[in-house]
């Protein structure tokens, strides 16, 4: 008990003096862009700033499940799985006469793993040794005065050609070619999406410091090590440092409990779809699809879509990145901060997924203003936007296997007029309803659009490859039975 509350003790007073150190941050920060008569962008350079410093930061979650009242909610949560199960169960004995949970889709849905493991381990190879052994010629010859722009022309030409055949055309093609089933494909993609994050990362931090190395003031070039970058491309960061604060040891009761956890996020998505999904959407694949069905099929979907946007931040953002950084020692866990009070958008896109705005702010927004000019701010933020709705829709149009831009239409469009109209200057409580209404919404226009068209693709498939019919919904001009 003493040793528990010493440490609790120390904790308390390490996120004190974060706190203070960070508002004394702020503050001289304000008065900075005051002083050149910049115009105020407090958040977005304030998390820059702090995002240099080597601090530590513990998952907010872990903090708040310490609180008894907090921790009831997760214990329903937890309940309302056993009911899931329970419900399950006894519609099966009462329909089947039997007591066994069927887990066809899981089978189903992660099929084929022999494939995805071989394919994942050749983007990880090339991953790791690709851009690093190039960079690392390049940087060995670059020195050269007379060949300087001719190796670094044919260095540039190498590595854009390796990531292209490798992070770019392979993972497509082992998706297309071996019909992997939904999750399967989704491994792929959203690997593919990470590794060429990750490796961009290293590129743009490492080609600075190569371009310093002039023929005129030759100084001795220390190159990242590849152990550095092996540690990177697994701790739970977009953003390549040679050096992270860790932790003294790591807890593997705390990383096998995340893996359990996940795993139990798993089967609740599965029973999501069991019990609230999948019958539904078999009912309304044998309707004509007209406003009538689509308003029942969104608010039928509302809640369960919820509940997977709940599934996916707790089993992904903290559960999965808390246990690689527990197995690395990796001390900096804010994954996230508490975008759930959030009473504007432009906060809750900041705040839901840090990992990501970190890589999205640094080479994107700020590199765009490098480029461009600070007084092309809003056009960077729209620029943002649009790369991140279009990867999102290109793992959603690959994961499924159909084309069909939900996903980019309410990141791109709605998403940005959200940004901009539920801004910053939205203080009030009333705009944090708003904002879970909003949520609620869209989470049930995702579900149900892709279900609905998930059932389409199977009541009507392809009768053949023209573009247009690659593009069209099945669900626009399917005749139903």
């Amino acid at each position: 008990m003493k040793a528990e509350l010493i440490r609790h003790v120390q904790s308390r007073l390490n996120e004190l003096l974060d706190q203070k150190f960070e508002e004394s941050d702020y503050l001289k920060l304000q008065n900075i862009l005051k002083a050149k008569g910049e115009r105020s962008q407090p958040n977005k350079q304030f998390h820059k700033k702090m995002k240099d410093k080597s601090v530590v930061h513990v998952s907010l979650s872990s903090e708040l499940f310490e609180i008894s009242h907090i921790r009831t909610i997760y214990h329903m949560f937890i309940a309302a799985l056993l009911l899931f199960i329970i419900s399950t169960l006894a519609v099966d004995y009462i329909d089947q006469g039997r007591l066994v949970l069927d887990f066809d889709l899981f089978y189903y849905a992660f099929g084929q793993l022999g494939t995805v493991v071989w394919a994942w381990t050749l983007m990880l190879a090339y991953s790791l040794l690709g851009p690093y052994y190039v960079l690392s010629v390049w940087a060995s010859l670059n020195h050269s005065r007379g060949w300087r722009t001719c190796v670094s022309a044919v260095a540039a030409l190498t590595l854009c050609a390796a990531q292209t055949s490798m992070l770019g055309i392979f993972p497509v093609y082992i998706v297309l070619h071996y019909q992997l089933p939904p999750a399967s494909r989704f491994i792929i993609i959203l690997e593919q999406i990470r590794f060429v994050m990750k490796s961009y990362s290293f590129i743009r931090e490492t080609t600075p410091a190569v371009l310093k190395n002039t023929p005129q003031k030759v100084e001795p070039l220390r190159y990242p090590s590849l152990s550095s970058y092996l540690y990177f491309l697994f701790c739970p960061t977009l953003i390549y440092r040679e050096v992270y604060p860790r932790n003294p040891y790591v807890r593997w009761n705390y990383v096998g409990m995340n893996f359990l956890k996940i795993l139990a996020s798993l089967f609740y998505l599965y029973f999501i779809l069991v019990r609230l999904c999948i019958p539904v959407f078999t009912n309304k694949s044998n309707q004509p699809f007209n406003t009538r069905t689509f308003i029942l099929a969104l608010f039928h979907a509302a809640f369960p879509g919820m509940l997977m946007l709940m599934l996916g931040f707790y089993a992904f953002l903290h559960c999965w990145l808390n246990a690689f950084a527990e197995m690395l020692r990796f001390a900096d866990r804010m994954f996230y901060r508490d975008w759930w009070n959030s009473t504007s958008f432009a906060n809750y896109y900041r705040t839901w997924n840090i990992v990501v705005h970190d890589w999205l702010y640094y080479y994107g927004y700020r590199d765009f203003l490098w480029l461009m000019g600070h007084k092309l701010r809003s056009v960077a933020t729209l620029s943002v936007f649009a790369v991140s709705a279009l990867v999102h829709e290109y793992a959603f149009t690959l994961g499924f296997g159909f084309f069909y831009p939900v996903m980019f239409c309410t990141f791109a469009g709605i998403g940005v007029v959200f940004n901009f109209a539920m801004n910053d200057k939205r203080k009030s409580p009333v705009w944090n309803i708003i904002m879970w209404t909003c949520l609620f919404i869209g989470q049930g226009v995702h579900v149900c659009l892709y279900c609905v068209e998930w059932y389409a693709q199977i009541q009507c498939p392809r009768t053949g490859t023209s573009f247009w019919e690659l593009v069209t919904p099945r669900s626009w001009i399917c005749s139903y039975q």
